[in-house]
């Protein structure tokens, strides 16, 4: 098992940038493909990004593509969301999550473990 920490969330302007953190536990942390997802108030959780076991893959939605960045470190045990051009429909509750097996990390069922959450609001 694993358990995951999800720290950085915040207040930030319209344009600005913000990284996530999401700090795992145990010493297999390189066997998990990572995720982040995010939930906006009445709407359903969504995917964002997630990472192979490695780094070497990587995945986006559509809607962040180009503006936000994926990273792990195996070593720190800590996977990375690098937010930057954030809009205000960025605001959300962003969910860091892990599953030692993803065929195609895209959906929230794909993944069986899940951090807190931490806030992220974009103001205009």
């Amino acid at each position: 098992q694993v358990q995951l920490v999800e720290s950085g969330g915040g207040l930030v302007q319209v344009g600005g940038s913000l990284r996530v953190s999401c700090a795992a536990s145990g010493r297999t942390f390189s066997s998990y493909v990572m995720g982040w997802f995010r939930q906006a108030p009445g709407k359903e959780r969504e995917f964002v990004a997630a990472i192979s076991r490695s780094g070497n893959s990587t995945y986006y939605a559509d809607s962040v593509k180009g503006r936000f960045t994926i990273s792990r470190d195996n070593a720190k045990n800590t996977v990375y969301l690098q937010m930057n051009s954030l809009k205000p429909e960025d605001t959300a509750v962003y969910y860091c999550a892990a599953e030692a097996i993803v065929v195609a990390p895209r959906t929230p069922f794909d993944f069986g473990f899940w951090g807190q959450g931490t806030q992220v609001t974009v103001s205009s």
